[in-house]
């Protein structure tokens, strides 16, 4: 059976077209930016929304075309956190006859890890597997066999942007004021670490990825074609180094950085760097695999049993 898997983010609409214990046919992502102007008063605009319904229209007809028969569509942060996004679920219902699933931030972790761990080894060792999104950054630590402590932050990147000002480039004070909310933030997840004491990251979705891509132009990562690949730490931090000194049009200029992300970097990063700092990371790794693959997984071992 050919399935289609729409992950309805914060920033962009994620689709995954698959067979039930086979191979992936088909991934590609639409920039949706469903969570924008609508997290200070928690609701979701009318713009944001129409934009959602033109992209999963686009996703089901591309699924359609490669014979997809069953479809399953999450919802994520923006729309759990929206006063009016049952609303928004019941209108997709009413003009697609797709059911959205509105999981919770540790649900979300828990597909989250599925998928990373199906692109990365993460062997016996606790590593920290990190995903970082418009409204919610999930952060499981875990290895190749179980999850060991899981949460989710609101600390997305659309979130950050819209709640503290971020100049062109960020200054100083504007940094340190995002890294000390952060900071008190992510507490429970030092404390977790404290005990665990991860000195692996596994990242996955729109930052690790800019981070791959970046490298791979740069030359210092040269197999591009795996799930998933390694980011030497020096090199990460040279990257967060220019993002948070650089202006938008020095990003804009930085090969392999999706020009959608030119700003949202800087969130992400400045989360990123923290963890690598606080937790004293070694050795980071970016995956292709999130969410919709580890719900494409977690179908697919369902079949094997």
């Amino acid at each position: 059976m050919i399935i289609a898997i729409i992950d309805m983010g914060t920033n962009t609409f994620n689709l995954l077209v698959a067979q039930t214990s086979g191979a992936i046919l088909h991934e590609s992502k639409l920039p949706v930016k469903l969570g924008e102007g609508g997290f200070t008063d928690k609701r979701l605009t009318p713009e944001a929304m129409h934009r959602a319904y033109n992209a999963i229209n686009a996703h089901l007809n591309t699924a359609k075309d490669l014979g997809a028969t069953q479809y399953y569509a999450f919802a994520t942060s923006a729309v759990r956190d929206a006063s009016n996004g049952q609303i928004f679920v019941s209108e997709i219902k009413q003009r697609f006859n797709i059911d959205v699933e509105v999981i919770s931030g540790d649900r979300e972790a828990e597909l989250i890890w599925k998928g990373v761990n199906a692109a990365v080894d993460l062997g016996e060792r606790p590593a920290v597997v990190v995903d970082i999104g418009g409204g919610s950054n999930e952060a499981i630590i875990a290895n190749s066999e179980q999850i060991f402590w899981l949460h989710s932050f609101n600390l997305g990147v659309t979130r950050i942007a819209e709640s503290f000002p971020i100049s062109d480039p960020i200054t100083t004070r504007e940094l340190a004021t995002i890294e000390n909310f952060m900071l008190q933030t992510v507490e429970p997840l030092l404390l977790a670490a404290a005990n665990l004491n991860p000195k692996v990251m596994a990242g996955s979705s729109g930052a690790f990825d800019s981070f791959r891509k970046i490298l791979a132009r740069k030359g210092i990562i040269h197999d591009t074609s795996k799930a998933s690949a390694e980011i030497p730490v020096d090199e990460y931090l040279k990257l967060h180094h220019f993002f948070i000194t650089s202006t938008h049009a020095q990003r804009l200029a930085l090969p392999g950085l999706d020009p959608i992300r030119v700003d949202l970097i800087i969130p992400a990063s400045i989360f990123v760097n923290l963890l690598v700092q606080k937790l004293g990371i070694k050795k980071m790794f970016q995956s292709d695999y999130a969410l919709k693959e580890g719900f494409w997984e977690e179908l697919s071992n369902k079949d094997k049993e």
